[in-house]
C-alpha cells in the first residue's frame, strides 16, 4: 500500500470516526447500555474462558525483556515455623511487548504530533500521559464478543508471517460460521499466532507476523466495531505500507480511537465455539487501574 493511499484511508476513517471536540471514548461510544445488556443474554451455557495467554518469563526471539516474577516471601525460617506467615512475590513487566496479552490505550499511538481526536502528543510525559490513559476503561469494557477465524476459513492451522487478513476475508469468515459482526462489538481476528508458537517455538514476532490489512478497518468503521482483538499484534510485519510502521495501530487507536488487544489467544475458545455452534458471547475485560498508563496486562473472559 503507498503512502498516498494509506492518508487517504487515514483520512477517510478519521472523519467517519470524528466525534465532539472534547470526546475523550471513541469508539467506546457504540457499547450503549442497551447492546451491553443484549451482550448479557449471550450467557446460555455458562462456561468461561480466558482469552488471555500465560505471562512469559523466560527470554525468547519474542520476549527479549519478559516479565521478571520474583518470591519476597515466606523468608526461609519461617517455612516450617509456627504461627502464620505469607507467601508473598512481585512482578514487573514491559505492558507492549511481543508475548505478552494486553490492551492499549488511546494514549499508546502518536501520530503527526497528536494522539486520538487531535489530544496534544506532548500530554505523555516522562512521568507518564495525562490524557486517554487506560484508566478511561476502569470500568471494564463489557460488551458482545464475536470470534472470526481466519485460518478455519482458509483451511490451514495458521496464517504464515506477513500474511494479511483482508475486509473480504472478514466478510467470508462471517458467512462460513453464521455470525454477524455488529455495532459495540469486541471483534476478535483469530490468525493462529499462538498455536504456531506453540507447535512450531517463539520467532521474531517484531520482524515477521500475520495481522489485518490496513483497509480491512473500513469493514471495522462500517459495523461499528468497539475494540478489536488479535492473537497477534493486529499488524502485520513487514509493514503493509512503505515508510508507516504499525498502519493498524494508527487507524485503530489514533484515528478512530479504538482500544487494541494485542497477542491474545483463541486456541481454548475456539474448540468451545465449535462445540457450541456459535462464535459470539458476553465479552468482560478488566485492566488493571494504573494511573497515567498506556496500557496494561489483560485476562480477557469469554463467557458462553
Amino acid at each position: 500500500m503507498s503512502p498516498e493511499a494509506f492518508r487517504a484511508l487515514y483520512e477517510r476513517l478519521r472523519e467517519r470516526s470524528r466525534q465532539a471536540p472534547d470526546d475523550r471514548r471513541g469508539t467506546l461510544n457504540h457499547i450503549t447500555p442497551a447492546r451491553m445488556a443484549a451482550a448479557a443474554r449471550e450467557v446460555r451455557s455458562g462456561r468461561s474462558v480466558s482469552l488471555a495467554a500465560p505471562v512469559e518469563l523466560r527470554k525468547g526471539p519474542d520476549s527479549p525483556d519478559p516479565a521478571a516474577h520474583r518470591m519476597t516471601g515466606p523468608a526461609a525460617a519461617d517455612v516450617d515455623a509456627d504461627g502464620l506467615h505469607f507467601a508473598l512475590d512481585r512482578i514487573a513487566m514491559n505492558v507492549h511487548g511481543n508475548a505478552d496479552s494486553h490492551l492499549d490505550a488511546l494514549c499508546h499511538v502518536l501520530y503527526d504530533g497528536a494522539l486520538y481526536n487531535g489530544v496534544p502528543a506532548r500530554s505523555v510525559t516522562a512521568e507518564g500521559a495525562t490524557a486517554l490513559t487506560v484508566d478511561l476503561v476502569r470500568d471494564g469494557i463489557v460488551g458482545r464478543g464475536v470470534l472470526l477465524d481466519v485460518p478455519g476459513l482458509r483451511g490451514v492451522p495458521w496464517l504464515e508471517p506477513g500474511d494479511q487478513v483482508t475486509a473480504a476475508e472478514l466478510a467470508a469468515a462471517e458467512a462460513r460460521q453464521g455470525v454477524r459482526v455488529g455495532a459495540g462489538d469486541l471483534l476478535l481476528v483469530r490468525v493462529g499466532h499462538r498455536r504456531r508458537r506453540r507447535e512450531r517455538g517463539a520467532w521474531d514476532a517484531a520482524r515477521t507476523r500475520a495481522g489485518l490489512h490496513p483497509e480491512a478497518m473500513e469493514f471495522l468503521a462500517d459495523r461499528q466495531v468497539a475494540v478489536l482483538g488479535s492473537d497477534s499484534n493486529n499488524d502485520t510485519a513487514p509493514s503493509a505500507v512503505h515508510g508507516v510502521d504499525f498502519p493498524v495501530h494508527v487507524l485503530a487507536v489514533q484515528a478512530m480511537g479504538m482500544h487494541l488487544m494485542d497477542y491474545l489467544q483463541f486456541e481454548e475458545l475456539l474448540p468451545v465455539c465449535e462445540r457450541e455452534g456459535r462464535w459470539s458471547f458476553l465479552c468482560v475485560v478488566a485492566p488493571l487501574r494504573v494511573p497515567r498508563a498506556t496500557g496494561s496486562p489483560v485476562n480477557p473472559i469469554a463467557v458462553l
